[in-house]
């Protein structure tokens, strides 16, 4: 309002009385009312109000007031707040029902709600309000009948409450259990993962293996094949070296028993006399010679007499098969002179 209307305002004050009836007011001026706390009755009957605002709950100083003849349908939820309120007149308007916690009005002694709209339980609760007495018991009535419905409206509200919590409760399971069973998922996908990992890592290391066997296989295929090869090539090297050896062997062993045959044959027949038997003998009777001259090793005399030794036992070999030998051709062969064995 304006600073003229809040002058008029305190010219409606009459001691701790404030008078705003058959004002026409739609709207109830509460922050004007709040700066005068000290009036306790407020008279708003016979306006074309329709409702209270919130803020109307604030005056908690007031202990009277008056809405009668309004057009009022429903008051504010916080009316209890009016803690000090001890008569209320809501005669003539269009309440049907009263807010919960209108319980809460413990200093109500007085309250008329005649010409109003009620649900059928608050009407009985109320009365009729006929005069001053029946007025005090409305109050007392429809106070308990409000606690009344304030107690099943906090049932209720317990009821919602513990409902909620009770889904909450579920809704948290639900939800754990959905974690776990993700958690169990990702512990079995991790571990399936894992078992795939290890499944490949063997298979990879099998394969290695085979693989490094195989190559093994081939290089020790392979050194055989060489080590065959180079037999085959060593002996075919080797094979005339041995026959050349062999050959020479036979040749000279050949040699020897010619040259052997010719000195038996020069040594002990009659033909040591002819011309080519005479430098044969003459040969090695000077070797004989130089052997006795020669200041040798007893190993190397030993060796020496051993040698004649044998030579011996193959000239009386041979001198039993020359005469045999020299029957066809008409030689007689002569006795053998005995011959001189290595002095030592």
């Amino acid at each position: 309002m304006s600073k003229n209307k809040v002058l008029n305002l305190k010219d409606k004050i009459d001691g701790n009385e404030m008078d705003l009836s058959l004002c026409n007011l739609t709207e109830v001026p509460v922050k004007e009312l709040a700066a005068f706390p000290k009036v306790t009755v407020l008279d708003l009957s016979c306006n074309n109000i329709t409702s209270l605002p919130l803020e109307f709950c604030s005056l908690s100083h007031l202990v009277k007031v008056d809405l009668s003849k309004n057009l009022m349908t429903v008051l504010p939820d916080d009316l209890g707040r009016l803690g000090n309120l001890q008569h209320l007149d809501l005669y003539n308007n269009k309440l049907t029902i009263l807010p919960v916690s209108f319980s809460q009005l413990k200093n109500l002694k007085w309250l008329d709600l005649k010409d109003n709209p009620l649900e059928i339980n608050l009407a009985k609760a109320a009365g009729d309000c006929l005069d001053e007495k029946q007025c005090k018991q409305c109050a007392a009535r429809v106070l308990q009948h409000m606690r009344i419905l304030q107690d099943e409206v906090d049932k209720e509200r317990e009821r919602r409450f513990l409902k909620d919590k009770e889904l909450e409760k579920k809704k948290e399971t639900k939800q754990r259990e959905r974690e776990a069973k993700e958690k169990e998922a990702r512990k079995r996908d991790k571990a399936e993962e894992k078992e795939r990992k290890r499944k490949e890592y063997n298979a990879h290391m099998a394969a290695l293996a085979i693989q490094e066997q195989k190559n093994k296989r081939k290089e020790e295929k392979k050194k055989r094949n060489g080590q065959m090869a180079a037999d085959k090539k060593a002996a075919a090297e080797s094979a005339p070296k041995a026959q050349r050896r062999s050959l020479i062997g036979l040749l000279f062993k050949l040699l020897l028993l010619g040259l052997a045959g010719v000195v038996g044959v020069c040594q002990l027949t009659g033909l040591k006399e002819e011309a080519v038997c005479v430098p044969i003998n003459i040969a090695v009777d000077d070797g004989l010679s130089w052997v006795r001259e020669q200041e040798v090793d007893v190993r190397v005399r030993e060796l020496v007499e051993e040698v004649d030794i044998r030579a011996r036992e193959l000239l009386q070999k041979l001198s039993s098969l020359v005469p045999q030998l020299m029957e066809p051709i008409g030689v007689v062969p002569t006795a053998t002179e005995p011959m001189e064995t290595v002095e030592n």
